[in-house]
């Protein structure tokens, strides 16, 4: 339910900004609002969540997330706020998140056992693509029908939901956190990541994905130039990726006995790749809804994989620095795939844009493959945290 209010608060923020201003470039610039303190809070997340007790921490991050909630509440329903005070509330919102996932993300692998981390991520990651299809559409008719501020009151009811939760968990204490000083914290977090091959592998092979192959920014331009299904159809294309990957993430008890995850999340990110090209050759809205839900369905895959791997391999005294750098790689590479769509869509043509892009996420499956080999070699039966390696980076960096 948090997830359900916090996308519909999501979808509510954009839309009151483009009331107020009539203008989408100001409307846009929300992202690049958001990006800075998203970057900024994600490298400090992972130091703090290395260094103090994780509870209170996703506690403290709740309670900024529901305290921004309602005073985007009261705003909407104090009447016209200043365009300002919203960019200042969007920030704050990003900044708390990005705490707040990191944080979460540091929990998972201690609060379940090794033998269920793989279903305990899938389940965490098929809730969150719920909330992804469900919320927006939440929000959609909230605002219809009650106005903007009935979105935001959502949106801090249900963070409230979490800060009970949070409260009623039991203390989560880093084990051997970080000591040192708290930007060469930083910096060793990011020395233990540098050094591991399956973790950069991973990182880069997502971050390749989603650059090339999420043409998210050219949904509306699909939808309205080429499909010609107008505003319902832009959100159709939305929510199918989604739905995929719901559906698969809700699915993966296979993946309890895969054994070499690497190789899954080649496959599967080559498949996106394949998914995402074919969605470009097509002229009607359902057939390019169902190869954008397989993509989404296989962009699973490769998510549960690679969580799973990089919890594996990394011991819970980096996990919290570790899970920053996961972030990043997901918070930025949306947006950069947002850049590179738009750029090919305006040097030649969207449909040429979502192709090329699919290649080109194909052809980056190669290259990282190349060079991470050990992203390949990971066997899922003999990994362990690399122990050693992390106190090697923490004495170097020191």
């Amino acid at each position: 339910m948090t997830g359900l209010g916090t996308q519909a608060g999501l979808v509510a923020l954009p839309y009151q900004v483009y009331v107020i201003t009539r203008s989408p470039a100001l409307t846009g610039l929300l992202g690049l609002v958001e990006l800075v303190p998203l970057v900024t809070a994600s490298l400090f997340a992972g130091a703090l969540a290395d260094r103090f007790d994780r509870r209170k921490l996703l506690l403290a991050c709740q309670v900024a997330l529901v305290a921004v909630a309602s005073g985007l509440a009261v705003a909407a329903f104090a009447g016209r706020p200043p365009v300002w005070l919203l960019y200042a509330l969007a920030g704050a919102a990003a900044g708390s998140s990005a705490v707040e996932r990191v944080t979460r993300a540091s929990i998972v692998p201690n609060v379940v056992g090794r033998n269920q981390l793989r279903a305990a991520l899938s389940f965490t990651f098929g809730m969150y693509q719920v909330a992804m299809v469900a919320g927006p559409a939440l929000g959609g008719v909230l605002i219809a029908q009650l106005g903007i501020g009935a979105a935001y009151t959502t949106d801090a009811v249900s963070c409230l939901g979490m800060v009970a939760a949070a409260s009623a968990m039991s203390a989560q204490r880093p084990a051997g956190g970080a000591h040192e000083p708290f930007v060469r914290s930083i910096r060793s977090g990011l020395g233990f990541v540098r050094r591991s091959q399956a973790l950069v592998g991973s990182f880069a092979i997502d971050l390749a994905a989603m650059t090339f192959g999420m043409p998210r920014a050219l949904f509306p331009v699909l939808s309205l130039t080429l499909y010609h299904a107008g505003a319902s159809g832009t959100g159709f294309l939305f929510a199918s990726v989604s739905a995929g990957a719901t559906v698969a993430a809700l699915t993966t008890g296979w993946l309890e006995h895969a054994r070499w995850l690497g190789r899954v999340v080649l496959g599967a990110v080559t498949i996106w790749g394949l998914a995402i090209a074919a969605a470009g050759t097509v002229s009607a809205i359902v057939p390019a809804a169902i190869l954008f839900a397989l993509a989404g369905a296989a962009d699973s895959v490769s998510a549960v994989c690679r969580s799973t791997i990089s919890q594996t391999l990394t011991p819970d005294s980096v996990r919290g620095r570790m899970s920053s750098v996961f972030s990043l790689v997901v918070a930025s590479g949306p947006r950069l795939g947002d850049v590179e769509a738009g750029a090919v869509a305006s040097a030649a043509t969207p449909r040429f844009s979502v192709a090329s892009g699919g290649l080109a996420c194909v052809a980056s499956v190669g290259i990282v493959a190349a060079l991470f080999p050990a992203l390949a070699r990971y066997d899922g039966r003999t990994a362990r945290p690399i122990e050693p390696a992390a106190r090697a980076a923490l004495r170097e960096a020191a």
